[in-house]
Parts: structure tokens; sequence; C-alpha cells
């Protein structure tokens, strides 16, 4: 058991930086980050035997914070609305759309059934604010491939909404 918790410490000293720079973006408070940081890294030690390492560690790790930063705003009583999260300052389109209310619903069921690998990888790109380059990294592609499949992903949302709004 010794060598799971000197695994479970190197899994925490790379990605520690990352989850509370993931937090600290989504929350807008560093003390909360910080406190959901720890939390996230406890329940991921607790839940590691589900991780089936079919996705990048780190994002299994961003999403178990993204789940423990709404539980704790469902216990602060707030609601966050996906508009309160900032973005990159190079937004296109249908990224501004999302922060559009009332297309950011529409665009999160439109996501919700796009199939693999454009629905991770414009989640990726839109809201972990990732590069191509690491983009391509989690995928094991390359940037020209994860650029693709972003854009496709994008297309396929601007049709579907296109269609859905005559």
């Amino acid at each position: 058991m010794a060598g799971f918790g000197e695994e479970f410490e190197k899994i925490y000293m790379r990605y520690f930086n990352d989850v509370f720079l993931f937090l600290k973006k989504l929350s807008k408070d560093e003390s909360i980050a910080e406190e959901i940081t720890s939390e996230t890294f406890f329940k991921a030690m607790r839940s590691i035997d589900a991780f089936r390492g079919d996705t990048d560690i780190r994002v299994w790790l961003c999403q178990i914070a993204k789940n423990c930063y709404f539980s704790h705003l469902k216990r602060q009583q707030r609601f966050v609305d996906i508009t309160d999260i900032e973005f990159a300052d190079s937004i296109d389109t249908i990224e501004e759309q999302i922060l559009n209310r009332s297309d950011a619903m529409q665009i999160h069921l439109l996501l919700h059934n796009l199939d693999e690998p454009y629905k991770e990888v414009f989640m990726l790109r839109v809201f972990g604010e990732l590069s191509f380059k690491q983009i391509a990294k989690i995928f094991q592609k390359t940037d020209n491939w994860a650029c693709v499949t972003y854009h496709r992903a994008k297309n396929k949302i601007l049709e579907q909404m296109e269609a859905d709004n005559g």
C-alpha cells in the first residue's frame, strides 16, 4: 500500500496546480479554489480505482473538481449560470453565444448529445481553455487533428442550432 501512496503523491504534485488554477478560474475566489482543490484530491484518492484511463488524468481530476465546486455552490444555496464563467479573450461566435443566456441551455443540450470525440474536444477547448496542442496531447493526435475536430464540433452545434431555430 506504500506504493499506492507514493504514486498518488506523484499525481498530487504533478496536477495540483492545474486543478487549483482551473478552480480559481471557475470560482474567481482563491480561498474557495484552495478548499475545493483539497476536496478534489481527497475524492480522487478514494475513487482512483474507478479511473479507467480512457481520458487524461488531468481531465478526470478537473471533472471531479467541477463536480465538487457545483456541490459547494449547492451547499451555499447559490446558482451559477454558465454566463458567469469567464472565457478566453479570443472568443469566437459559438463561445459568444454561450455567454448569451437564451442560447446557453440550447448549446448545452446540443453539446450533451454530440458524439465523441467532438464533445470532449469542444469542452476542453471552450470550458477547459486548453490549446490545440494540449488537446492533441490528451488524445495522442496531432495539433491539426485537434483544431479540425474542434471546428467540426463547433459547426455541428451551429448547424443544429440553425435547424432548431428555423
